[in-house]
């Protein structure tokens, strides 16, 4: 995702899904790229949320024993601790939380062994700035209604 994309939608407000809640939705982001993990959290932030980011699973879990989300976006392939490694974590300990998997490949191999392990939504690398907004707002709303 560039950021060449965000302005070729209108900017995040043109977009349509600015955050409406208050307080606003706690998200942490896991990504071991910079700019990815920097330009997540900076929609995230432009658009209403409170957001946290990780730079791999390790840290991720780390963060995720001391401050509570309502969701976590997670890249898979990263050093120390992949996505499907960090939701197992979550699983064993009994964290409900919904996960968007924002990776370059799905791990469906994994999926298919453990049907448990399939996070709330997965989006495929490159992905616009639209349809990360979207996809956030949607798992968001549907844990709400769960």
């Amino acid at each position: 995702m560039k950021d060449d994309e965000i302005r070729q939608t209108g900017g995040l407000e043109g977009a349509g899904l600015r955050c409406q809640a208050s307080p606003p939705h706690r998200i942490l982001v896991v990504d071991d790229e910079p700019s990815i993990r920097h330009l997540n959290t900076q929609i995230l932030i432009d658009s209403g949320y409170h957001v946290d980011a990780a730079e791999d699973g390790a840290v991720a879990w780390d963060t995720l024993q001391v401050n509570s989300y309502d969701l976590l976006v997670t890249d898979n392939d990263m050093p120390k601790m992949s996505g499907v490694e960090l939701i197992k974590k979550l699983h064993a300990a009994r964290v409900a939380l919904p996960v968007i998997l924002a990776t370059g490949s799905s791990p469906k191999e994994e999926f298919t062994r453990h049907p448990w392990l399939q996070p709330a939504a997965t989006l495929l690398k490159p992905y616009t700035a639209v349809e990360f907004l979207g996809t956030v707002k949607n798992v968001l709303r549907a844990a709400i209604l769960t």
